[in-house]
């Protein structure tokens, strides 16, 4: 990994050492190819939608028994990192030997089809495409470093599938995880050009999230904007519930007036369309039983965690902020690139592992 790609925040988190010059050693489908074969693209307008869940119970099915003994865990597996199944990190991987690459030889090719199409229906349809975009970025293309696992067992109960790797950390769990939507805490992220982006973040697919908070920020008063704007962000991995009782920083989202509300609701709309529908209505359930927006605040930051200014630019735009309630934490790093921390509940006892 070059210089001006080196980002330690997001270095792997497991002891792996599986890097760019890896990736040429693995063989697999690229999204690419694997768009091209005939017969084998879910996704395709007239064609029908299999729920993630039917997908991931035909991927277990599929399995052998040698394939099993790697890939799969008891619901509630524990390691030296702790339960596994609710582990999110911004680069690692749930299993960390190469070999077991979503797209190399340890998975058929059908099994792969499979996996990318269980990863890919997690997605808006609109969104897929810029999904695949980060992972050509960040990891070289989907299927090279990649690596899932499954706990429980699907079709029976309690299961999740969690796919993992640099700047990734997704799940679909057929909402047998109680209280937490996505399954439990998820990661996006996206370095588009280099570790250090510019001001203006060029071809960062999530950007635009970060745009529609600061048009929130910039229909703020001088009063508001000073309860807004912060000095120093939380470490970015803090993003465990702080609960009603929680000192949460910035502006309250109830404090807002009426068209500031509508804009604050763009905002959630923002984050919350790269998914598929029904996490989007998962997530939408839980903030509602905290009471919904209005129990949210909003915080931008001048400095990072170390005290660093993380203004890009000095343009006022601000590359880092955060919009948490009791049981609600979506924490947006955009600087030096794009770091997205995501933990929702319906209960904030819910404990994060990271």
């Amino acid at each position: 990994m070059s210089p001006d790609r080196f980002c330690p925040d997001c270095e792997m988190s497991n002891g792996s050492e599986f890097n760019r010059r890896d990736f040429v050693k693995v063989l697999g489908v690229t999204a690419a190819a694997a768009a091209a074969l005939p017969g084998r693209n879910l996704f395709a307008a007239d064609a029908p939608q299999p729920a993630s869940e039917t997908l991931v119970k035909k991927l277990y099915d599929s399995l052998s028994e040698k394939q099993r003994e790697e890939v799969c865990f008891d619901w509630d597996y524990e390691d030296d990192r702790g339960l596994l199944r609710t582990r999110v990190s911004a680069n690692w991987n749930v299993l960390d030997d190469k070999q077991f690459s979503v797209g190399g030889k340890f998975f058929t090719s059908d099994q792969q089809d499979l996996i990318r199409e269980v990863f890919l229906s997690l997605y808006n349809p609109e969104f897929r495409d810029r999904i695949l975009k980060q992972l050509q970025d960040d990891a070289g293309g989907y299927g090279r470093s990649q690596t899932m696992a499954l706990f429980g067992t699907p079709g029976t109960g309690k299961f999740q599938f969690l796919m993992t790797g640099r700047h990734l950390t997704a799940r679909c769990d057929g909402d047998s995880s109680e209280h937490v939507a996505f399954g439990g805490p998820i990661f996006y992220g996206h370095a588009a050009q280099a570790n250090s982006e510019k001001a203006d973040h060029p071809g960062n697919v999530f950007w635009y999230q970060a745009l529609k908070a600061n048009g929130l920020y910039k229909m703020l008063d001088g009063k508001q904007r000073e309860q807004a704007l912060v000095m120093n962000a939380p470490a970015e991995s803090r993003v465990a519930f702080q609960g009603k009782s929680g000192k949460i920083a910035g502006l309250p989202i109830s404090e807002l007036s009426a068209d500031q509300k509508e804009h604050a609701q763009e905002v959630l709309k923002s984050l919350l369309d790269p998914y598929r529908l029904s996490d989007q209505a998962e997530v939408t359930k839980a903030l509602n039983a905290q009471g919904g927006l209005d129990a949210c605040r909003l915080s931008f930051y001048r400095n990072d965690a170390g005290g660093k200014s993380v203004d890009i630019g000095d343009d006022g735009v601000w590359d880092i902020w955060r919009l948490e309630g009791p049981a609600f934490v979506w924490h947006f790093r955009g600087a030096p690139h794009v770091h997205v921390w995501v933990n929702v509940a319906d209960d904030p006892s819910v404990k994060l592992n990271a």
